[in-house]
């Protein structure tokens, strides 16, 4: 797992580049002053976007399967993941944050759909 990105993922670049194409500049990377560490920050606005991968986070609109072997350390540590998406997003909430999960698969199929959303939200 030492070879899987955490940072600037193929999804993520898409985003942030339609955003740049779109004029939005000015957002935070990764910012480590908002509870969570969002991908993306608006930090004026206090807008936090997180861009998810399906297999990692558990996606509800397409639902990856999970690796049949080792199944107790996967369940384990997807479920995990999810639980702290939770927390992270609950943490920015309550800081006043407003919070916008992309996800890897809407990315792919629709990225100026997706950040449309994010636009909307900076309105």
């Amino acid at each position: 797992m030492s070879r899987i990105r955490a940072k600037h993922t193929k999804p993520e670049l898409a985003v942030r580049k339609a955003l740049r194409e779109r004029g939005l500049t000015g957002y935070r990377l990764h910012y480590a002053k908002a509870p969570g560490k969002p991908d993306i920050a608006f930090v004026g606005r206090k807008v936090a976007v997180f861009v998810h991968g399906c297999f990692w986070h558990g996606c509800p609109h397409f639902q990856p399967r999970r690796p049949k072997t080792h199944k107790t350390f996967w369940n384990a540590k997807l479920d995990r993941n999810m639980e702290r998406d939770a927390e992270k997003a609950k943490a920015l909430k309550k800081a006043g944050w407003k919070v916008i999960t992309l996800w890897e698969c809407r990315v792919k199929k629709d990225v100026g759909k997706e950040v449309g959303r994010v636009v909307r939200s900076l309105l």
